[in-house]
């Protein structure tokens, strides 16, 4: 078996991974994960995980890169001969959706090996056939998400900033040092789109994100979900109606009503989006309240349609709610009855909180009646810095015990 072609290859993915010399928290998460199971990443479309999964080919020795869209040959056959030949152990293998079956030879490749202490490492672009690949594989494959920058990692990475972190409780209970209120100055550029690894190497990023959303949404969905493309059409248009919309009332039946379809479609495609990672879905709290959800927009898709000073209201809910979700904190938000307002979200933790967001002038009307103890105000203002009022970035200084 010829693999000149693919050692070529290898040495130069290495020698790009040497070009990014620090690393993103799951790349700790990775190498601590020991278990005999396979790893898959999954995650938005220029997040970073080539770059991470070549990192993690620079740090296992007897290593083996392959980028599967520039594969040709048998897969099984080929990780064989590399084992057998050069004693190749750890395998790390790129866009694998791009290669047919390979959810059949990552098994076959799994039973084979599974006693000889081979790991394979493998990303898609493809979130939606990764996440139905986790159920075909079983006990095999254990997923990931490698996420956009949090601002923490926005600092770190743009700006060389290691962030003074805040626990949960001190986010409940202090108000920000004055080191950390200097962090303000960067929190619009975060949102502008900052959190895009790829912003790091490109200055104008929305023109490169209008083309992922174009290929998640006529390429990627399509991949794994027998639709039409007047189906496509439709949710191309749902995207673009959430963009333009008030965060307030975007649910199933807004989205039926508005585009013609029935909520059962509605909810289909907003799932789809959702494992795309193009929309988040945020719950009622309560069993006594209709399911419906709150739909925003992932960051920054929104600005794809509207200028940001257009778009900041709805961006601050995105924010916190994208920040929530990297913490692995659970966040509902708050149904009010007709004619009365309430807080936006609450987030159930040892210690539950509600949340109000919103900009300099937001006050606490919005808390009247709720009997939870802490109750906090996210203002986007560097005016704001109390225990129960703060800047909105601060939620992105976080450090859960679920991460570090």
């Amino acid at each position: 078996m010829d693999l000149t072609h693919l050692i070529e290859l290898d040495r130069i993915a290495k020698e790009n991974g040497h070009m990014y010399p620090h690393q993103r928290k799951l790349f700790e998460e990775l190498v601590q994960n020991t278990g005999k199971h396979f790893l898959g990443i999954i995650g938005p479309r220029g997040v970073g995980k080539t770059i991470l999964l070549k990192q993690l080919a620079n740090y296992y020795p007897n290593s083996f890169y392959i980028s599967m869209d520039t594969f040709e040959g048998n897969l099984f056959d080929t990780v064989k001969h590399l084992h057998d030949v050069m004693q190749v152990k750890n395998f790390f293998l790129d866009e694998v959706h791009t290669y047919k079956d390979f959810n059949k030879e990552i098994k076959k490749i799994y039973d084979v090996f599974e006693n000889k202490q081979l790991r394979i490492v493998l990303t898609s672009s493809t979130a939606l056939g990764m996440e139905r690949s986790k159920f075909d594989l079983s006990r095999r494959l254990l997923l990931k998400k490698l996420y956009p920058f949090s601002f923490s990692e926005y600092l770190y990475f743009k700006h060389g900033i290691r962030a003074e972190l805040l626990s949960w409780k001190d986010l409940l209970t202090q108000p920000l040092s004055a080191h950390q209120m200097r962090y303000s100055e960067y929190f619009y550029s975060y949102l502008k789109g900052g959190l895009m690894p790829f912003s790091l190497q490109e200055q104008e990023i929305l023109p490169l994100l209008k083309n992922i959303l174009e290929t998640i949404i006529y390429k990627d969905i399509p991949g794994i979900e027998t639709l039409t493309t007047e189906e496509l059409k439709i949710i191309e248009q749902l995207v673009k109606f959430i963009a333009l919309s008030s965060v307030d009332g975007i649910n199933y039946s807004t989205l039926s009503n508005n585009l013609k379809i029935t909520k059962y479609k509605a909810e289909q495609y907003l799932s789809l989006l959702e494992r795309a990672f193009v929309v988040q879905r945020v719950f009622p709290k309560g069993s006594n309240v209709m399911r419906e959800p709150k739909v925003l927009l992932a960051l920054p898709y929104r600005l794809l349609y509207r200028a940001f000073e257009e778009s900041i209201g709805a961006l601050r809910e995105e924010f916190f709610v994208f920040s929530c979700t990297l913490e692995g904190l659970p966040v509902h938000y708050l149904k009010s009855t007709r004619g009365t307002k309430t807080a936006d979200y609450v987030v159930s933790d040892e210690e539950s909180a509600v949340f109000e967001i919103g900009g300099k002038g937001k006050g606490r009307s919005q808390f009247k009646g709720l009997t939870v103890e802490k109750k906090i105000i996210l203002a986007d203002s560097i005016e704001t810095n109390q225990a129960d009022k703060k800047p909105l970035f601060s939620l992105g200084l976080l450090k859960t015990e679920k991460l570090y």
